[in-house]
């Protein structure tokens, strides 16, 4: 078991492979949902009812805060020691799969293969375009080359919840 938290550089990371919305929308299974990827199942604000837009920076906090029980399970999962950029990847890859307890890489890395398990980050690559995103997941834990450079994409979204991908425009995170 580790004891890390997720460096800011790791949370900006993951912003950046996560759509930005400061409103509320339906994401891609059709749960409302808010800022970076918060629903109501992390607790408030409820996304699920009428709720003001969020600031960037309002948005991003919150994001921080939801990590917290990713962060938590990473820590659980791993017994080996890492570095704080092989951690960040993994906190990555669990905020999308959700599968840090099970996946092959784990076992991996508690076994001290770390170049065994960089290469298991591909064996979640569905659905395909997932595909970029774990390259960049290991490429982080394999070099601690942070890809996004500290950027996210914002996305407005209409009142019935529809993201305009169209609309997206670049913000650097880094500035918050």
């Amino acid at each position: 078991m580790t004891d890390m938290t997720i460096s800011r550089a790791g949370a900006s990371e993951l912003a950046g492979h996560e759509a930005v919305v400061l409103t509320r929308y339906l994401d891609s299974v059709g749960v409302w949902t808010i800022g970076i990827g918060h629903t109501a199942a992390a607790g408030p604000p409820d996304p699920d009812h009428p709720t003001p837009a969020l600031t960037l920076g309002e948005a991003f906090a919150l994001f921080e805060r939801d990590l917290a029980a990713y962060v938590a399970d990473v820590n659980a999962a791993i017994r080996a020691p890492l570095t704080q950029y092989e951690f960040d990847a993994l906190v990555s890859f669990h905020y999308n799969t959700g599968r840090i307890a099970t996946a092959s890489l784990t076992a991996s890395i508690n076994a001290g293969d770390k170049v065994m398990a960089a290469a298991q980050f591909m064996n979640w690559k569905r659905p395909p375009a997932i595909i970029p995103r774990r390259k960049k997941e290991q490429l982080l834990f394999r070099t601690g080359t942070y890809s996004n450079h500290g950027k996210a994409t914002l996305y407005p979204a209409t009142p019935a919840g529809k993201i305009q991908w169209s609309k997206g425009r670049s913000v650097d995170l880094d500035d918050l």
